[in-house]
């Protein structure tokens, strides 16, 4: 899909037709490669639905003015300026920094479950999984439905000391960020003198008041 679309771009501007068989068959080798790299990661979705998920998710993080003094009074731009911060819009030659969030909100997005496969997996209703939203034991945003991050399940019931956890979660951390947290290996949470992620040490029976008071700082400045 994306591929036909940069060829016909090119075909536009330069006046001459795509080769027809050879991008066929550029096309199904990038879709086999990415399908297998989605299938190592353990991702059950087929390479045009992930491409849909990116393009979705590169159109709702992708700023419409990428400029970073766009975002800032003229006073907070000198005063930000005068701290050494670089304000200047991103150069062509430089990589995009969106890329990775992109890649892993779509990532995020395919992972999730909707309240339905939630009922499935915990074998309940729709309605119990749509209360225990409500009352913050579970978490998930909405998208077309509620969309619950795969992070919280374990088997066929939720990760042990999810609720406590979740109590501490401060409210304005956006889904990817909290989904961050809890697959990076933290310091403070130490399994055979390694450092855990979050759901590794709840899964191996820590105590979920260290990961509580871990997950209590997002976005608090150090």
């Amino acid at each position: 899909m994306h591929s036909v679309s940069i060829f016909g771009e090119f075909a536009h501007e330069s006046g001459k037709k795509p080769h027809e068989p050879a991008q066929a068959s550029y096309s199904g080798r990038m879709s086999v490669a990415l399908e297998n790299i989605l299938a190592k990661a353990g991702l059950k979705v087929d390479a045009t639905e992930f491409l849909t998920l990116v393009e979705d998710a590169a159109r709702r993080l992708s700023p419409p003015n990428p400029d970073p003094s766009h975002y800032f009074s003229a006073d907070q731009r000198a005063a930000l300026t005068d701290v050494g911060l670089d304000l200047s819009p991103r150069r062509e030659e430089e990589p995009d920094f969106r890329a990775r969030t992109v890649a892993a909100h779509a990532v995020l997005a395919e992972g999730a479950l909707s309240v339905a496969e939630a009922a499935r997996t915990l074998g309940v209703d729709d309605s119990r999984i749509r209360h225990r939203l409500k009352e913050g034991r579970l978490t998930g945003w909405k998208d077309q439905g509620w969309r619950l991050p795969a992070w919280q399940f374990a088997g066929t019931g939720v990760l042990p000391g999810l609720e406590v956890v979740l109590r501490a979660l401060p409210d304005d951390q956006p889904a990817l960020v909290v989904a961050a947290f809890m697959s990076t290996p933290q310091p403070d949470l130490l399994i055979n003198d390694q450092p855990a992620t979050p759901r590794q040490w709840l899964l191996s029976g820590g105590d979920p008041e260290h990961v509580a008071r871990l997950i209590a700082t997002l976005g608090s400045p150090f």
